[in-house]
């Protein structure tokens, strides 16, 4: 897995030509001509996309699906560029074509989806949360009345902040700071009172704090958060792709395929299981890819389950469950649900 790349950081440095997108031939021929997927990440969020200090690879649920796209269009998960860019922009980002496509903690709205691009399936089902110091003893947003309350800027938490204390009646005093950082650096220091946005990232920015046991997430959920990923309009096969990456974990799941058996799955008799390994009816072709595509995809990544667990599970600081959530598959009362590969 590649560290990101200095020249990537949007908004520091310009990227090189050979990542802006092709007009002609396409989003995936570009990819495929290049050799490497750049992928917009947040790069410094737990759970989503981290780099790992050690190991010098980027970890989490948004950097595995980069992997997921790579391994599909160029059967190499590694050969990603994993570029950092901030909330506010991820639209120029997209619309410019310096990335390839979007998985950033991004959620889906009709205006962003209307102006930004195209959004894929959702990956994550989050909610906007509010974290406080412990200290502060409050346990509503009502409590919060008259407090300092750290946001990031182009967010739909900082607008979802704003609605939803005016509908309250509470007066409070917003510190808007651009990158994720800045925002619970200052947090952290004492500097604002509370801090909001998706409770996947509250958790995730947590863990990583001096003394995590002196803040509390509030029982409170503000808005609805579906993290999703992005593409540029105006190349249909591309989001396809994208759409259909996504699709193929959250099958293969359900149809109990991981990265450690699917060689088992291989030749089955099941005609449903057959058609997602690309041993008939030609659904890899159709999108421009080699028909055993999602073979590659469940080989390098696992399926969404096995995805959740590294980002979110029990073996990780955040500890997030699945089970009993929205996240958890359509068969056990989740919204985690796959088309017909048909």
């Amino acid at each position: 897995m590649k560290r990101l790349v200095p020249g990537l950081v949007i908004g520091a440095l310009v990227l090189g030509s050979s990542a802006v997108y092709a007009q002609d031939g396409g989003t995936l021929a570009e990819v495929q001509a290049r050799g490497q997927l750049v992928c917009g990440v947040n790069g410094g969020l737990p759970g989503m996309s981290v780099l790992n200090q050690e190991t010098g690879a980027f970890e989490g649920m948004d950097a595995d699906y980069c992997r997921a796209i790579a391994a599909a269009v160029l059967g190499d998960p590694d050969a990603v560029q994993y570029a950092s860019i901030t909330a506010d922009q991820r639209a120029t980002a997209i619309q410019g074509g310096e990335v390839d496509v979007i998985f950033r903690n991004t959620t889906n709205t009709v205006s962003r989806d209307a102006t930004w691009g195209n959004f894929g399936p959702t990956i994550f089902y989050d909610g906007q949360g509010m974290m406080v110091r412990a200290d502060v003893g409050a346990t509503t947003l009502e409590d919060l009345a008259g407090a300092t309350i750290c946001v990031t800027a182009g967010t739909t938490t900082e607008l979802n902040l704003t609605d939803q204390m005016a509908f309250l009646g509470v007066e409070f005093e917003p510190v808007v700071a651009a990158e994720i950082e800045t925002v619970y650096g200052t947090y952290e220091e004492g500097r604002c009172d509370a801090v909001t946005s998706d409770k996947s990232q509250l958790v995730g920015r947590r863990s990583s704090f001096a003394n995590p046991d002196e803040h509390v997430i509030l029982d409170v959920t503000m808005s609805k958060e579906p993290l999703a990923p992005v593409v540029a309009n105006g190349d249909d096969q591309w989001r396809d792709i994208v759409t259909w990456v996504v699709y193929a974990t959250i099958e293969a799941e359900e149809l109990g395929i991981t990265s450690a058996n699917i060689g088992e799955f291989v030749g089955s008799e099941n005609p449903v299981v057959a058609r997602l390994m690309g041993e008939t009816d030609d659904l890899g072709a159709a999108l421009g890819l080699s028909n055993d595509f999602v073979v590659k995809v469940i080989s390098a990544v696992g399926n969404y389950g096995e995805i959740y667990d590294r980002a979110f599970g029990p073996e990780t600081a955040l500890d997030l469950t699945r089970e009993g959530t929205l996240n958890d598959l359509w068969t056990r009362g989740g919204l985690m649900y796959a088309p017909p590969f048909r």
